[in-house]
């Protein structure tokens, strides 16, 4: 990145890609996207604000996240794409990787551990037109009630809705 350049910049977003599952991405369209821990370790509590950090790092510059919410062994986000000044869509690989990576790298080190964290894999969904962005939002903050970790969503720690942070939910 230039020390001139406002916001960074994007590697040319692919529409699709494949690893184990394909991955895709579609312009200005919201991503639904799950990552789990390695062998569904439980992240110690200890650690999951420091991922809930990491998912809301590039908020307003590679992503716009709609909602994010952090499980003992998994991740849920559902977020647009940016794009750079040149109009470069930041891609879904990118954004993930950094996300991961850095709250991988992170967690060992505030732990003493080393070793892998998160799953390579990732499931992600580009939202269709008929999907209602605030529908799938409140469904993802459903989780943790649904997992019996709380009675309302407003209790968990480790969640973060751009319509309630400052707002109420509707």
């Amino acid at each position: 990145m230039q020390p001139h350049d406002p916001q960074p910049l994007a590697r040319p977003a692919k529409a699709a890609y494949r690893r184990n599952l394909p991955h895709f991405q579609a312009d200005g369209k919201p991503l639904f996207v799950t990552f789990s821990t390695c062998k569904r370790w439980v992240l110690p509590e200890s650690v999951r604000s420091l991922v809930l950090e990491h998912c809301l790092h590039d908020h307003g510059t590679r992503l716009h996240m709609h909602v994010a919410v952090v499980m003992p062994d998994h991740v849920h986000l559902l977020f647009t794409a940016r794009s750079d000044d040149y109009g470069n869509t930041f891609g879904l690989s990118e954004i993930l990787s950094g996300i991961k990576g850095a709250s991988a790298h992170r967690i060992n080190r505030v732990l003493g551990r080393k070793g892998h964290v998160w799953q390579d894999e990732s499931f992600d969904h580009v939202l269709r037109c008929d999907e209602n962005l605030h529908e799938k939002a409140e469904y993802i903050c459903q989780n943790p009630v649904r997992r019996n970790l709380v009675t309302s969503p407003d209790l968990y720690p480790w969640l973060w809705c751009e319509w309630v942070e400052g707002q109420q939910r509707s």
